[in-house]
């Protein structure tokens, strides 16, 4: 066996070991399946992978039988995606296969450097760039500062649907809790109907799913279109401000938007110009 043969055979037994121990760490719920009674395989099965990946089960089976087969770099993309992979191991995943990476860790193309300028200029107004699973993408430093302190949270928290169910701030903050979560309920169940498949907005749902308020406004079944509309906000360091909120949509409908949320009254204006001093002092 020549040396690049061996190298080659080195990395796919890699490959292998490396796929059976992300498999192995992830639990069903995690991506949205049944637990089930007879489960001997700890973590996911491979015909899990495989389904979530959508390539057939022998093929994947293979894949960690360090089989010599030739694997796409988008066949990667997905089996890293249904493996909840972070960008390191994503990294590794496509070195070990000696693959390029269709969609490498770099920030959202979506966020682009003239958006994020644009977020700065609309100060004091808050605005942040959201997409359609609620995930919030960049934002300026009053919004940061609207609902609870954002930068304190690590980036998977900043998600609208876990804050407004687990983050106490954020639910201090907002005047109508009770209709707001009714309504963004409503909403995240009219944009995963074209998302049911996709390992990330399954992780999002199982995660929202051990909140027993969330539990009982998904279970109405209610959907809902994105809209502008006032909404009264009890901001910690300001006080009560009357805002307008409305969508600007950077791509399709179901894609990425940037928020803005504008003052109903000058009172709002004023407190909303101290919310971006109380920010700019902590810079």
């Amino acid at each position: 066996m020549t040396t690049m043969a061996q190298e080659t055979d080195v990395r796919r037994h890699e490959l292998a070991g490396f796929l059976r121990s992300r498999r192995e760490r992830i639990t069903p719920e995690q991506v949205g399946l049944p637990h089930g009674r007879r489960r001997r395989t700890p973590g996911l099965r491979r015909e899990e992978v495989a389904q979530l990946s959508a390539v057939g089960v022998t093929w994947y089976t293979w894949l960690e039988q360090a089989r010599d087969i030739q694997v796409s770099p988008q066949v990667l993309d997905a089996i890293a995606r249904a493996l909840l992979l972070d960008a390191s191991e994503r990294t590794h995943l496509f070195a070990l296969a000696g693959a390029a990476d269709p969609a490498p860790g770099t920030p959202c193309p979506t966020v682009t450097p003239s958006l994020r300028k644009m977020l700065e200029q609309l100060e004091p107004f808050p605005a942040c760039v959201q997409n359609s699973r609620y995930d919030i993408l960049a934002y300026n430093r009053t919004y940061g500062r609207l609902l609870c302190d954002l930068d304190a949270l690590p980036p998977e928290d900043r998600n609208c649907m876990i804050l407004a169910f687990t983050n106490d701030d954020w639910r201090a903050s907002v005047a109508e809790l009770s209709d707001a979560k009714g309504m963004m309920a409503a909403k995240f169940r009219a944009s995963m109907a074209g998302h049911l498949a996709e390992p990330a907005w399954k992780s999002l749902l199982a995660r929202l799913e051990k909140s027993a308020e969330f539990r009982e406004v998904w279970a109405r079944h209610e959907v809902v279109g994105q809209a502008g509309r006032n909404k009264l906000i009890r901001n910690a360091h300001v006080g009560l401000l009357r805002l307008e909120h409305h969508n600007l949509w950077l791509g399709p409908s179901a894609g990425p938007r940037l928020i803005t949320y504008v003052p109903l009254d000058a009172e709002s204006r004023e407190r909303l110009e101290k919310l971006q001093a109380l920010a700019l002092a902590e810079v």
